[in-house]
Protein backbone atom coordinates (compact mmCIF):
# COMPACT_ATOMS: atom_id res chain seq x y z
CA UNK A 1 0.00 0.00 0.00
CA UNK A 2 1.25 3.80 -1.04
CA UNK A 3 2.12 5.50 2.52
CA UNK A 4 1.18 9.89 2.34
CA UNK A 5 4.71 10.28 2.29
CA UNK A 6 5.20 7.81 -1.11
CA UNK A 7 1.88 9.27 -3.24
CA UNK A 8 3.22 10.75 -6.60
CA UNK A 9 0.49 13.08 -7.36
CA UNK A 10 2.68 13.39 -10.99
CA UNK A 11 1.66 9.95 -11.75
CA UNK A 12 -2.36 8.15 -13.01
CA UNK A 13 -4.20 6.88 -10.55
CA UNK A 14 -7.17 5.29 -10.20
CA UNK A 15 -10.34 3.72 -7.62
CA UNK A 16 -9.27 0.29 -6.07
CA UNK A 17 -11.48 -2.20 -7.82
CA UNK A 18 -11.63 -3.33 -4.32
CA UNK A 19 -13.55 -0.56 -3.22
CA UNK A 20 -17.46 -0.09 -3.12
CA UNK A 21 -19.11 3.42 -2.64
CA UNK A 22 -22.06 4.26 -1.04
CA UNK A 23 -23.52 7.64 -1.82
CA UNK A 24 -24.17 9.78 1.46
CA UNK A 25 -25.33 13.37 1.49
CA UNK A 26 -21.69 14.17 2.49
CA UNK A 27 -19.91 12.37 -0.07
CA UNK A 28 -19.66 8.52 -0.07
CA UNK A 29 -18.69 5.99 2.09
CA UNK A 30 -15.78 3.71 0.80
CA UNK A 31 -15.66 0.03 1.50
CA UNK A 32 -12.58 -2.40 1.04
CA UNK A 33 -13.67 -5.57 0.52
CA UNK A 34 -10.48 -7.11 1.56
CA UNK A 35 -9.63 -5.27 4.89
CA UNK A 36 -13.44 -4.34 5.71
CA UNK A 37 -12.00 -1.06 6.49
CA UNK A 38 -14.47 2.53 6.07
CA UNK A 39 -13.85 5.08 4.50
CA UNK A 40 -15.50 8.42 4.64
CA UNK A 41 -15.39 11.29 1.45
CA UNK A 42 -16.16 13.94 2.73
CA UNK A 43 -17.14 15.79 0.13
CA UNK A 44 -19.30 15.19 -3.40
CA UNK A 45 -16.29 16.72 -5.54
CA UNK A 46 -13.59 14.73 -3.20
CA UNK A 47 -15.73 11.24 -5.12
CA UNK A 48 -15.73 13.17 -8.53
CA UNK A 49 -12.29 13.06 -8.20
CA UNK A 50 -11.79 9.58 -6.92
CA UNK A 51 -13.89 8.71 -10.07
CA UNK A 52 -12.11 10.18 -12.49
CA UNK A 53 -8.99 9.83 -11.17
CA UNK A 54 -8.20 7.25 -14.13
CA UNK A 55 -9.51 9.33 -16.90
CA UNK A 56 -6.63 11.74 -16.70
CA UNK A 57 -2.93 11.57 -17.12
CA UNK A 58 -1.88 12.31 -13.53
CA UNK A 59 -3.92 13.19 -10.18
CA UNK A 60 -2.53 16.78 -10.59
CA UNK A 61 -4.35 16.62 -13.97
CA UNK A 62 -7.57 15.20 -12.66
CA UNK A 63 -7.37 17.88 -9.79
CA UNK A 64 -7.12 20.36 -12.61
CA UNK A 65 -10.12 19.30 -14.68
CA UNK A 66 -12.66 18.35 -11.76
CA UNK A 67 -12.16 20.57 -8.73
CA UNK A 68 -13.32 24.16 -9.39
CA UNK A 69 -12.17 26.49 -8.56
CA UNK A 70 -8.74 25.04 -8.05
CA UNK A 71 -5.97 27.07 -6.53
CA UNK A 72 -2.81 26.48 -4.73
CA UNK A 73 -4.89 25.45 -1.46
CA UNK A 74 -7.62 23.83 -2.79
CA UNK A 75 -4.64 21.47 -4.94
CA UNK A 76 -2.43 21.39 -1.54
CA UNK A 77 -5.93 20.21 0.27
CA UNK A 78 -7.05 17.51 -2.47
CA UNK A 79 -3.53 16.05 -2.81
CA UNK A 80 -3.29 15.21 0.92
CA UNK A 81 -7.00 14.05 0.67
CA UNK A 82 -5.60 11.55 -2.22
CA UNK A 83 -2.45 10.52 -0.44
CA UNK A 84 -4.64 9.38 2.71
CA UNK A 85 -6.86 7.50 -0.11
CA UNK A 86 -3.92 6.12 -1.23
CA UNK A 87 -2.59 4.96 1.93
CA UNK A 88 -6.03 3.50 2.95
CA UNK A 89 -6.19 2.10 -0.12
CA UNK A 90 -9.31 3.53 -1.55
CA UNK A 91 -6.96 4.62 -5.07
CA UNK A 92 -3.71 3.07 -6.33
CA UNK A 93 -1.32 3.47 -9.10
CA UNK A 94 -2.70 2.46 -12.58
CA UNK A 95 0.27 0.31 -14.25
CA UNK A 96 2.67 1.59 -16.79
CA UNK A 97 1.19 0.75 -20.42
CA UNK A 98 3.79 -1.52 -21.76
CA UNK A 99 5.59 -0.38 -24.74
CA UNK A 100 5.10 -1.61 -27.61
CA UNK A 101 8.12 -1.45 -30.57
CA UNK A 102 6.00 -1.75 -33.88
CA UNK A 103 8.63 -2.58 -36.04
CA UNK A 104 7.99 -2.88 -39.65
Amino acid sequence: MTTTADFDSTTRWERSPKIGLRPEPFGALAYHFDTRRLVFLKSNKLVDLVDGLANHDSADAAIEAIIEPVDDRSRSAHVKALASLAEAGVIEPLPAAPDIDFVG
